[in-house]
């Protein structure tokens, strides 16, 4: 693996950069007026729920200060939930109680906490402290993601996901975000869980990365990733297109989770995903945002997008 690649072999490979995502794709694809559907994760499980795509099951809302005081009585009978901003970003604000002994909390990292400080935690997500340029925001209550076992060894303190690039209905890259100690359970890159590229076509690992360097091994359980494949792959990848009808924005990343019951579920859109999955993948995503722009004729059924996508862009080799 190369240690160093010049600015002109990042081009010639169709890496892609800021402000060409911002200008070339998400400016010409999606219009501002669609943002808050995705901006707004309420606004996107209800629409995802009226075209019948499956997401995390929802408890309650907290919109007011007030009523912080009837969060007791919300939350009664649930063993484990997750709480989150509605308009959050970057997995902040993301509380995940994975199990409870009366009003004694649990977070995935085994950290315990009170009722007090549940409470805290909601009023601040409604004070903007995690929201979207610190506006006030609203408080969603949601059922905890069982994830598949079989991602058991991938993950350490919280729940893997999957992201997926779709662009014009096509899916044209992912990666599974692993849940990591550093990163406090939470499956962003950013915070240090480690990001593992996958084949379009066939849901197998590519490569991985933590903090922007290739790993082989899980940090905290020593599984390598050589053997990760992800299953209900196809059906993943159909979940991640039926988004482009239900939006009408031509540039997203889908992130989805894998339930152990219930199979692949959306948990959130972003209208403007971020460009580190091309490390993990390595491979330029300009390159493939392009190749959809050259196509003769667009098929129109998503069976047809996700099936034209794993034969262009499976096992393509490596740009390093």
């Amino acid at each position: 693996m190369k240690l160093f690649i010049s600015p002109r072999e990042l081009r010639e490979h169709g890496v892609l950069g800021m402000n060409s995502r911002n200008v070339e794709f998400i400016g010409r694809r999606n219009p501002r007026r669609l943002f808050p559907l995705v901006d707004n994760k309420l606004k996107t499980k209800r629409i995802a729920q009226e075209h019948g795509l499956t997401v995390p099951e929802l408890y309650g809302v907290v919109e007011i200060q007030h009523e912080i005081q009837f969060l007791e009585k919300m939350l009664e009978g649930l063993q484990r939930f997750v709480i989150k901003p509605v308009q959050g970003s970057g997995g902040k604000g993301i509380l995940v109680i994975s199990e409870r002994d009366g009003l004694s909390f649990t977070k995935s990292s085994g950290a315990v906490l009170g009722l007090r400080d549940i409470k805290r935690h909601t009023s601040n997500i409604l004070s903007g402290l995690y929201s979207l340029g610190g506006k006030p925001d609203v408080a969603m209550i949601e059922d905890m993601i069982i994830f598949d076992p079989v991602l058991s060894h991938y993950s350490y303190e919280g729940v893997p996901d999957i992201r997926v690039i779709v662009y014009r209905g096509f899916p044209v890259m992912a990666m599974i975000r692993c849940a990591t100690h550093e990163s406090d359970g939470k499956a962003n890159l950013h915070q240090g869980a480690v990001g593992v590229g996958l084949d379009i076509e066939t849901g197998h690992s590519v490569c991985a990365v933590q903090n922007n360097i290739k790993v082989n091994r899980h940090p905290d359980t020593g599984y390598g990733f050589e053997d990760l494949q992800l299953p209900h792959w196809e059906q993943l990848l159909m979940l991640a297109c039926g988004c482009y009808e239900m939006t009408g924005l031509g540039y997203f990343g889908a992130d989805i989770v894998l339930d152990k019951h219930r199979g692949p579920m959306i948990l959130e859109l972003n209208a403007r995903p971020g460009l580190a999955i091309q490390i993990a993948n390595l491979a330029g995503l300009g390159k493939r945002l392009k190749t959809i722009d050259k196509l003769p004729s667009m098929p129109e059924t998503v069976a047809e997008r996700v099936a034209l996508s794993r034969q262009l862009f499976g096992r393509q080799p490596s740009m390093f």
